[in-house]
Order: C-alpha cells, then sequence, then structure tokens
C-alpha cells in the first residue's frame, strides 16, 4: 500500500503563475539584458568582423563569400556601403534609392589584385569615419537617433539605421567564417537583443508586402538571451508603420524560435524548415510569415 497523497488545493495553479508573473513580467528576459545605444552595437560589430579579417589567412581572402564575389570583394562591399552611410548622413539623395548592392559594386570590385591588408585599412577607416558623424550628430540624444535617413530604399530613423549596419555586418562575418572554414559567429545579448527588436518591428511590413493575407495577428516569441515577446499585427489594408503593434484580441498565429536562428532566418541564411520554429494556430499564415521574414535582407 502506499500512503494518500495530500490533496492539491484547486488555486495552486492561479497563485504559482501570478508568482510567476510578479518576479518577472512577460516576455522579460532573466538575466536581464544590459542595454547599449545602436551605436555601440554598430561599433561591436565592426569590432568583431574586425577580428575576424584580421586573423584571416592570406588565402581565405580569396575564397568564395556571397554572390560573386570572394572574401576581400566582399569586404570591399562594406567598404561601399559605409561610403554610402556617409552621403545618406551629409544628406545626399542619390543615395536614398540606389541599390544596395549595385551602389557598392564598384567598391568590390577595386579591392582585385590589392594586398588584403590595404581592404583591411580601407574598411576600418570607413567604419571609424561613420562612428565619427553618428559621435558628432550626438549618438545619445534621442533628436540624433530619431533624424530620418534614406539609404537604399530604406527610409528609417537613424538609430534604426545603426541596428541594421550592425545586423549587416554580423551577417557578412558569418558569410567570411563559413568561408574561411571557421565556426559561426553569435552576437552578445545586448546587441541580439537590438537586432530582434528591429527585426519584429519590420516583420508586420514584411508580411504586407510579401502579400501574406490579413489582417494578421502573430505572438513572436524569440528564446535565449536578446530574445523577447511581441504580439504583432499586419493588415494591408493599414499603413505598415501603425500596424506593428497589436490590438487587443488574441493572436490567430503564434511562433516560438530561436532569437539568433530567426536574425539568421531575416538575413536569408537560413530556411524556415531549418529554424524548425515551434507554430500554433493557423500554419499558413505562419507560413506565409516566415518567408516574409526572409524579404528583410539586403546581401
Amino acid at each position: 500500500m502506499t500512503a494518500a497523497q495530500p490533496a492539491v488545493p484547486p488555486d495552486l495553479r492561479a497563485r504559482v503563475l501570478d508568482a510567476s508573473r510578479r518576479a518577472r513580467a512577460a516576455g522579460e528576459p532573466i538575466p536581464e539584458v544590459p542595454a547599449i545605444s545602436p551605436a555601440e552595437a554598430f561599433s561591436r560589430a565592426a569590432d568583431a568582423l574586425y577580428r575576424t579579417l584580421s586573423a584571416l589567412e592570406s588565402a581565405a581572402w580569396s575564397r568564395p563569400a556571397i554572390r560573386d564575389l570572394d572574401v576581400q570583394g566582399l569586404v570591399g562591399h562594406l567598404t561601399g556601403v559605409e561610403d554610402d552611410v556617409r552621403r545618406c548622413l551629409a544628406g545626399d539623395p542619390a543615395v536614398s534609392l540606389a541599390g544596395h548592392v549595385e551602389s557598392t559594386q564598384a567598391a568590390a570590385a577595386r579591392q582585385a589584385g590589392r594586398d588584403p591588408a590595404q581592404t583591411l585599412a580601407e574598411w576600418r577607416e570607413a567604419v571609424s569615419r561613420t562612428l565619427a558623424l553618428v559621435a558628432a550628430r550626438g549618438h545619445d540624444s534621442h533628436d540624433g537617433l530619431d533624424t530620418c535617413v534614406a539609404l537604399h530604399g530604406m527610409q528609417l530613423p537613424l538609430r534604426a539605421l545603426l541596428v541594421v549596419r550592425a545586423f549587416e555586418l554580423w551577417v557578412h562575418e558569418n558569410d567570411i567564417r563559413l568561408a574561411a572554414g571557421q565556426p559561426l559567429a553569435v552576437p552578445g545579448p545586448s546587441v541580439l537583443s537590438l537586432m530582434t527588436r528591429l527585426a519584429a518591428t519590420l516583420l508586420p511590413g514584411a508580411a504586407v508586402r510579401a502579400g501574406v493575407p490579413g489582417p494578421g495577428r502573430l505572438h513572436l516569441v524569440l528564446t535565449g538571451p536578446g530574445g523577447g515577446t511581441w504580439d504583432l499585427e499586419w493588415d494591408p489594408e493599414r499603413d505598415p508603420e501603425t500596424a506593428s503593434a497589436a490590438r487587443s484580441g488574441p493572436a490567430g498565429v503564434s511562433i516560438v524560435a530561436d532569437a539568433v536562428g530567426f536574425c539568421r532566418l531575416v538575413s536569408d541564411r537560413m530556411t524556415p524548415a531549418e529554424l524548425a520554429p515551434y507554430i500554433t494556430g493557423d500554419r499558413d499564415q505562419a507560413a506565409g510569415v516566415l518567408t516574409a521574414a526572409a524579404t528583410l535582407a539586403l546581401d
């Protein structure tokens, strides 16, 4: 015979949930991720890429990376992007609708035959110039970072552009690591937090542009340090800028995925199947949203 088990209080589940909510609000990671500025995120991503490039063997610079570019050409592309950022911050309208790839192709092509050390130094100087221009605007000033800028078909606040730049540097660092046979790099939680937040903010607009049927409501949970929880809404009949935060009501679909993996999906470096998210609700709608996420990539 076994001893009788004590009766479980009928309100135990509710009490445990209430205590959990008091200890940590939904969507807030534990331990808390230290907040950093977008300029600091860009600087950290640039430092990480610089360390990777500085350690490359000479032969690695000529290995294929992306498109028709080798590693050296890809670094030249990044120099071209920084050149366009400088022109953007100076108010040059020519870069507002310029193609991200086409506008930087000349900078990529001119690396052919150069010493990789020259290519690396040129890119590093271009990054330093961007950081100096941002600092001159007061990178901790809300007014400076909230200024709307236009670059490569994007129109967004300077703070968001800096996170986009950090995102791209991380993506291309991993393109280079793959070319060199090195393991992939993972952003620090503070940088990743800004990246996931930006990706979530842009997701409703991507869903509308990709023709995902709407209106739709999404509960997005990105797990791991730097992740978070968002309730999002998209509606082809509404301005995507005003439809990103969901109104009251249950979400039609819920997606739970790894935060780093989701950022790789957004950068078109991973497929939805490889991401292997946990989905509840309308699976067709979820598939449309995940496919739309990859359209945010610049390359």
